[in-house]
């Protein structure tokens, strides 16, 4: 079963590694991931789409939470949340169907970024089965080529972020000694 979980992590090398290395250990399969700088640049917010039982995701996001570099891993799945996935489509089209693609693409909220005399590059935003009808409904129209960004999520839930400091695992070096004889 697929589900949605939010994760902060320290914007430094090894975050996604980490976090991917223990999807993939576990053999859960990562149907998207998303991420991006948040307003503090320390840090970033994942938004990963995994296939797992609903019963296994407690244990999962315990897991998560003890990586280095994540400072709070919840499942948004359930909770009371906005998501929404970017569709970019390029559909190759005649002449005499712009028009009508370009209504259609009004009536799902999509808006054209690009044209050119072979068709159009049309952006779309909302939920996976909204974009899914959108794609459908593009094909008709012509050959198309897709991207998908992938959900994201943000939480409507009031309580407070709380974060503890980043933990920093100092290594001790000894000092390297050696005897000339």
């Amino acid at each position: 079963m697929l589900q949605l979980i939010s994760l902060l992590v320290e914007n430094k090398p090894g975050a996604l590694m980490r976090v991917t290395g223990l999807l993939s250990a576990r053999g859960y399969n990562i149907e998207s991931l998303t991420v991006a700088r948040t307003l503090d640049p320390e840090l970033s917010r994942m938004s990963i789409v995994v296939d797992i039982e609903p019963g296994q995701r407690q244990q999962l996001i315990k897991q998560m939470n003890k990586l280095i570099n994540v400072l709070q891993a919840s499942d948004v799945t359930e909770a009371p949340a906005v998501r929404r996935e970017l569709v970019l489509l390029r559909v190759r089209a005649n002449m005499q169907d712009r028009a009508a693609i370009l209504k259609e693409a009004e009536i799902f909220g999509a808006r054209a970024v690009d044209s050119s005399v072979e068709g159009f590059a049309l952006e779309a935003t909302g939920d996976s089965e909204k974009l899914d009808e959108f794609i459908e409904v593009m094909k008709s129209y012509g050959e198309i080529d897709v991207t998908r960004s992938g959900l994201v999520a943000v939480s409507l839930e009031s309580k407070k972020l709380k974060l503890a400091p980043p933990i920093k695992k100092d290594l001790e070096v000894e000092p390297h000694t050696e005897s000339v004889k």
